[in-house]
């Protein structure tokens, strides 16, 4: 299965698939003429979530329900998680903050950090699965749930809270 969407970082495109590796691959132009090489090719298996990119470092979700860190122009794993999370997650960056919502509705803070998996917080803040991806317009976060959609006000220099009630 190929469901997540791939990512591009300067000439190397970034992907996954949920029986196969994750990899990057070259992309190069030369007089008009596009080629595209295996740069490097890594174990690990993504899902169904796509990664956010901070600084040339993708932090993905995986198969094993776990969070990694990985290079993009070389495929070097810098961290994998301890912890294990639900079986999907959508993924969104301000800064050096990402959240991760998981279809049981729990939203996950952590930092984008190269050196190790370093969790802020995290909540629960549906009851109901939300399988949709996670919107972001301005300061306002945007959560779907099977019957609901309820805003949240995210600033850089809070985690996120209801604005709302649930309709």
């Amino acid at each position: 299965m190929n469901i997540l969407t791939p990512v591009v970082h300067q000439d190397i495109v970034y992907t996954s698939t949920y029986g196969g590796k994750t990899t990057g691959f070259k992309v190069a132009q030369t007089d008009g003429t596009f080629t595209v090489t295996e740069a490097w090719k890594h174990k690990a298996q993504g899902y169904m979530s796509t990664p956010e990119v901070i600084d040339g470092v993708a932090y993905t979700h995986l198969k094993s329900q776990r969070v990694m860190a990985i290079e993009i122009e070389t495929g070097r794993e810098l961290w994998t998680s301890d912890q294990s999370f639900g079986k999907y997650w959508s993924l969104v960056a301000q800064g050096d903050r990402l959240l991760a919502l998981d279809q049981r509705g729990r939203l996950i803070l952590f930092r984008a950090n190269r050196e190790k998996f370093e969790l802020l917080d995290q909540r629960e803040i549906a009851k109901a699965e939300t399988w949709a991806h996670l919107a972001v317009a301005g300061d306002h976060l945007f959560v779907r749930e099977l019957n609901a959609l309820t805003a949240f006000r995210w600033s850089r220099d809070s985690t996120p809270n209801p604005e709302a009630d649930r309709p």
